[in-house]
């Protein structure tokens, strides 16, 4: 199965929280649906991302990234690369990337899906991220280490994000601390 077919498969699937969510995941997958590249960064002027916030393991903080270009505090994420077989393989390897942390424990079900404006990706404007948004868990005492695509990444509580939050990461965070508990 190629990451194109999964993307399709996962969204097929997928049980959207709201109408709002119902609304965008089929505009994810009608853009599948017209674009065969709407995997690769190369897609323009919008194509698939994947993120994951990642949690501590007794789920009451949050590791955020103080994003070089964006200069606000996001879940880690980004582009899908060809070595991705699965959707949520790519949620993990940017999660393992941007924060260092090998081993952690994601779940293989979105939670939301996120279509953004993004500044400087690609030739043509507006372009888009249709980011599909993943959670994870890190062991207890799991170390991380910025990567060179952030300018910090520190643990929040889950009731006091940082002021320069976008809504969607508090949002995610909402959903994802619901699906957390539901899955205890």
């Amino acid at each position: 199965m190629t990451l194109h077919e999964d993307a399709v498969a996962v969204l097929g699937r997928w049980i959207a929280p709201t109408v709002a969510q119902e609304r965008l995941r089929r505009v994810y997958l009608d853009h599948l649906e017209l674009r065969p590249d709407a995997m690769s960064r190369h897609c323009h002027p919008d194509h698939i991302t994947a993120s994951v916030l990642v949690f501590s393991a007794g789920h009451d903080r949050v590791l955020l990234t103080l994003h070089k270009i964006a200069r606000r505090w996001l879940q880690t994420g980004g582009h899908c690369e060809p070595s991705d077989q699965r959707l949520v393989d790519a949620a993990l390897r940017e999660g393992n990337e941007e924060t260092g942390i090998n081993d952690l424990r994601i779940d293989t079900e979105p939670v939301l899906l996120s279509w953004h404006e993004v500044p400087n990706c690609g030739p043509l404007r507006p372009s888009h991220h249709l980011d599909v948004q993943y959670v994870a868990v890190a062991a207890p005492r799991a170390l991380h280490k910025i990567s060179d695509e952030s300018d910090d990444l520190q643990w929040f509580d889950v009731t006091a994000l940082p002021a320069n939050t976008d809504d969607s990461v508090r949002e995610l965070t909402a959903a994802c601390v619901r699906r957390l508990q539901e899955n205890l």
